[in-house]
Parts: C-alpha cells; sequence; structure tokens
C-alpha cells in the first residue's frame, strides 16, 4: 500500500510522539503515575496516558499543537442567577 500523502504540515512533532509512546510502555508496566510526587494514582486509562505524554512533551518545547478550549474552568464561570443585595 502507498503511504498516506500529508499537506506537509505535521500537527505534532517526533519528539511529542517519542513522549507519548514512552507514556503508553510506562503505563503498560504499570509505573505511569498522574499528579505530582507521591499523591497521584496508576495511570489506566490509555486517554490519560496519551494526555500526560503530551504534557511532558508540551513542558520539555517539543512542537504540541495548544489545548482545546472545550471546558472552562470553575474559576472563570460567571455567576448568573440573583444578585447579592447588601441594602436590605
Amino acid at each position: 500500500m502507498a503511504a498516506r500523502k500529508s499537506s506537509g504540515k505535521r500537527k505534532y512533532g517526533r519528539a511529542a510522539s517519542k513522549r507519548v509512546a514512552s507514556a503508553m510502555r510506562r503505563r503498560k508496566k504499570g509505573t505511569l503515575k498522574s499528579g505530582r510526587g507521591g499523591k497521584g494514582g496508576r495511570v489506566k486509562s490509555r486517554k490519560q496516558a496519551i494526555a500526560i505524554g503530551l504534557s511532558e512533551a508540551r513542558k520539555k518545547g517539543a512542537k504540541v499543537p495548544r489545548k482545546r478550549g472545550g471546558r472552562k474552568s470553575s474559576g472563570s464561570r460567571k455567576s448568573g442567577g440573583r444578585k447579592k443585595s447588601s441594602s436590605r
């Protein structure tokens, strides 16, 4: 089979894919942990392992697209509904 033609522009750098592959191997081995230090538990999810690999790649400066802005953090959420009135 012929190789798939790409537009010439890679979304992810090779270093990023190496980091993800490393994270996947560590997950399979059972040594991949989430979080900082010893607080995080063992990672079992494939998606979580990929996310950890991409995060490590970002920190090392590899070519990784920016995170999608799908979910908003609770801090930036606007409070809807009633306003608090100080005079009563």
